[in-house]
């Protein structure tokens, strides 16, 4: 198993839930052996942050107001990398489209930290709704934190050997289910 040195936050246009999340866990994760990005999956153009998360997260003592957001690229995924998403439509539209991307490094936050719920998309609420978002974001990355400080994070090896994303034939044999849907064990 790999420890993960970088997590990205991966959310639609990544301009309210993606930021925030990225900004409460640079906040309360005060070590710096983790690097942390916000990334967005379908980012036409860098634009700023949502100004009702901006408002919110300003609210709560985290100044994200250089924020721009920008697009996951496919060379941030590396074996180090672990991906949270807030719902599973967005990780299912990661693992579709981005090649180093697989079940074991991309994950949905709630469910990995034993939550139930997904983290709802307060776009287009009010900003009552972007503040509960906040608390619920907050208290998803403090569950995280704990799970980390307490067992580190950690992504499986991939079973693939260097040159196959190269469009080079495996060395390794792969299911017929792997192959079919690009996943690697």
């Amino acid at each position: 198993m790999n420890r993960v040195t970088r997590i990205i936050f991966a959310v639609g246009e990544g301009l309210s839930r993606a930021p925030m999340a990225a900004g409460v866990f640079g906040q309360l994760y005060d070590r710096k052996d983790i690097e942390v990005l916000s990334r967005g999956i379908a980012v036409a153009f860098e634009e700023p942050v949502n100004p009702k998360a901006e408002v919110v997260m300003i609210g709560n003592g985290i100044d994200i107001s250089g924020f721009t957001a920008k697009p996951l690229m496919n060379y941030e995924i590396t074996d180090r990398t672990m991906i949270f998403t807030m719902d599973a439509r967005d990780r299912q539209e990661i693992l579709a489209n981005f090649e180093s991307a697989n079940e074991e490094n991309v994950r949905i936050l709630s469910d990995y930290v034993g939550d139930e719920l997904e983290i709802m998309d307060p776009y287009g609420g009010t900003l009552q709704s972007y503040g509960l978002c906040f608390e619920l974001i907050k208290t998803t990355i403090e569950k995280l934190i704990s799970m980390i400080e307490d067992d580190g994070l950690f992504v499986r090896e991939s079973q693939t050997v260097a040159g196959e994303d190269a469009g080079q034939e495996p060395v390794s044999e792969t299911s017929e289910t792997e192959e079919n849907t690009g996943e690697e064990s």
